[in-house]
């Protein structure tokens, strides 16, 4: 990996949906020495995670971030201004993977610095082979600042 980060890198999944969290679990199952996938249910969660409160006082630092939308609770949309509005947590990465293939919603997460914005494929195998590229790319492909360095 060329990520400067530890052998296993710390993946953040926000995800309200069982369906998608399960295929998203079997994109990442290939990779379990290279990675590990945390899962938060909504937005507030996530923030909880990230900032590590209440059950997650021992939370790893996300390497990245995947995100959905339309969460219960916080809204994705909130999550991400929230991380990328926050300098002790901005530079985590945040991939936005959601069903909004939304015009508005595209522009409004770019204009947030979302890193990027991939709408999820219906299909079962789309789906698996999407998530597996963006971990394969967000964990061998780019290089991330050191969680000592951010």
């Amino acid at each position: 990996m060329s990520t400067g980060h530890a052998l296993t890198a710390q993946i953040l999944l926000v995800e309200d949906d069982l369906g998608d969290e399960l295929m998203a679990r079997e994109a990442f199952g290939d990779d379990v020495q290279a990675s590990r996938l945390h899962v938060a249910r909504d937005g507030e969660q996530a923030l909880d995670f990230l900032y590590q409160r209440g059950d997650y006082t021992d939370a790893p630092r996300p390497d990245f971030i995947l995100l959905d939308l339309n969460l219960p609770r916080v809204d994705g949309r909130q999550v991400l201004r929230t991380i990328k509005d926050d300098p002790s947590v901005a530079s985590i990465p945040v991939v936005v993977l959601t069903t909004s293939s939304a015009d508005e919603d595209v522009v409004a997460c770019y204009n947030t610095h979302t890193n990027a914005y991939v709408t999820k494929p219906a299909d079962y195998q789309e789906f698996v082979d999407i998530v597996r590229q963006i971990n394969q790319f967000w964990l061998d492909t780019v290089r991330l600042p050191s969680s000592a360095a951010a």
